[in-house]
């Protein structure tokens, strides 16, 4: 057991569960019962991700705690607990579990938090003395998948080369640098997840609340069905909610953030000011304005991002999105004086370039909006705040402000399944799929984009086309959507 920690100031240690520990020296058997792995890496654009049963299991779970702990053993310089959270699915229980009896096989202290939002996770690990975070979660996924999510001490994702590590001590390639000769302990800190909350409505008590606004939340049946509601409460809304129990078998169906139809219709019916809908472990938001009209992460990172600009808080007027984000929105951020970088798609990526420019703004079209004055990670209620905040003070409709940003080109997103791994990591190798993009390219000039690749999150192809005009990207979509489906799929 690790003989010393030091606490959050204020919150003593809970007793240990009775399930901990497996017996000393126990990492040598990790070593020697290694299980099947894919070839391809593990660790995708959001941790490891996958359909649970065939790639994630118990004993894949108790592996990646094992290793997780020792990478971050061996990068901490102080033994420190980690911090493991998880969403609603019907997997994760398991999955925690086995994480858990890694991590104390590593020689860690657990503190477990149970249901909890992804961004709980790493504001908690940023703010104590733990070494790393890691949450359950496959985000927008559907129920039948899961995934495992680590952070670092500072409550960032863990930078890529120690998720190399952590996947060399998977597949054997390394031994433990340290010497485990003693077991860590799981406590339950439950309560922990009312400080994250606490730090949520900090930034605007004081300066503004939300009263006199009716708000819609869709909370997914997922990671915030026990803390968003209170907190939008608190903040002084009139809160209506939707999907609002922690439900494994139906998280993210036909609800949250990547289906937004219920929503717009409840803030319709309502007369609600704004509605906002979250994904599976609450790191990414979308909005519905008072018309019913979604509002996607483009226009949130525009308007937060004026807002910030007019405040003296944006260096160099920097926002950094990803290659998805909206030509008219780069060109209307540059009219106001404003500069777009763009990184690959994944959060992790906006946060790696924030973290070199000095960016304080950034995030995706699809809702991981990352705002580094008031968090370490994206976070969706976080940003459902202060989006709603930023209506409140501008003392005009969310639909007002959205028609004075900007028009969007038409973008077409299409996904097309295909489950062979290989074959989908590979599209790129692909002759017809290749000459296709580049004929579109040559056809659309100056006039559009077009981005094709292979999801790290699902078993998909993702066609992207962006247009100034609505029937050039009607014609390519369908086009490079036949050519993908006609060479790639199975």
């Amino acid at each position: 057991m690790v003989s010393s920690i030091t606490r959050i100031p204020g919150i003593p240690g809970d007793s240990p569960s009775e399930a901990e520990g497996l017996g000393k020296g126990i990492e040598s058997s990790f070593g020697l019962n290694l299980i099947p792995l894919p070839a391809n890496p593990l660790f995708g654009t959001d941790g490891i991700r996958g359909r649970v049963g065939e790639l994630l299991s118990a004993p894949l779970a108790l592996q990646v705690g094992f290793w997780t702990g020792i990478v971050l053993r061996n990068h901490a310089t102080q033994i420190g607990p980690v911090i493991l959270g998880q969403d609603s699915r019907n997997s994760s229980d398991m999955l925690a579990m086995a994480l858990s009896a890694g991590l104390t096989a590593a020689g860690l202290e657990v503190w477990y938090l149970g249901l909890c939002p992804t961004p709980c996770v790493a504001y908690l690990t940023s703010i104590s003395d733990a070494i790393g975070g890691v949450m359950i979660s496959a985000s927008h996924n559907p129920p039948e998948d899961n995934g495992i999510k680590v952070f670092g001490a500072n409550g960032g994702k863990l930078p890529q080369i120690l998720q190399a590590e952590i996947e060399a001590g998977l597949r054997g390639k390394i031994s433990p640098i340290t010497k485990v000769s003693n077991c860590g302990r799981h406590y339950s800190r439950s309560e922990l997840v009312g400080h994250y909350g606490d730090a949520l409505k900090k930034p605007l008590n004081g300066a503004l609340n939300l009263q006199g606004m009716k708000i819609v939340l869709d909370l997914a049946w997922g990671a915030a069905v026990g803390l968003a509601p209170s907190v939008f409460t608190e903040m002084g809304a009139e809160v209506i909610c939707l999907h609002n129990e922690a439900d494994g078998d139906r998280i993210n169906v036909n609800c949250g953030s990547t289906h937004l139809d219920i929503l717009a219709a409840t803030v319709q019916e309502h007369n609600a000011d704004i509605g906002f809908a979250f994904d599976g472990d609450a790191d990414r938001v979308l909005a519905v304005d008072n018309t019913g009209r979604q509002v996607n992460g483009d226009y949130i990172l525009y308007l937060w991002g004026r807002h910030l600009q007019k405040n003296q808080q944006l260096p160099d007027n920097l926002i950094v999105s990803t290659v998805m984000a909206n030509l008219g929105f780069e060109k209307a951020w540059q009219q106001i004086g404003g500069k777009l970088i763009r990184t690959a798609v994944g959060d992790q990526y906006v946060q790696a370039e924030m973290q070199r420019t000095g960016g304080m703004l950034g995030g995706e079209q699809s809702g991981h909006i990352l705002c580094r004055h008031y968090a370490v990670t994206g976070d969706g209620l976080l940003t459902a705040l202060h989006i709603a905040a930023l209506v409140k003070e501008a003392g005009v409709s969310l639909a007002e402000l959205v028609d004075q940003s900007f028009q969007t080109y038409p973008q077409i997103l299409r996904n097309v399944r295909v489950v062979d791994r290989d074959r989908r990591l590979g599209w790129q190798d692909c002759e017809p799929v290749q000459q296709a993009i580049a004929l579109a390219e040559a056809a659309m000039g100056d006039s559009g984009r077009i981005l094709v690749r292979a999801s790290g999150t699902e078993p998909v192809i993702r066609v992207m086309v962006e247009a100034a005009n609505a029937e050039l990207t009607n014609y390519w979509t369908n086009e490079l959507v036949s050519k993908v489906q006609q060479h790639l799929m199975d």
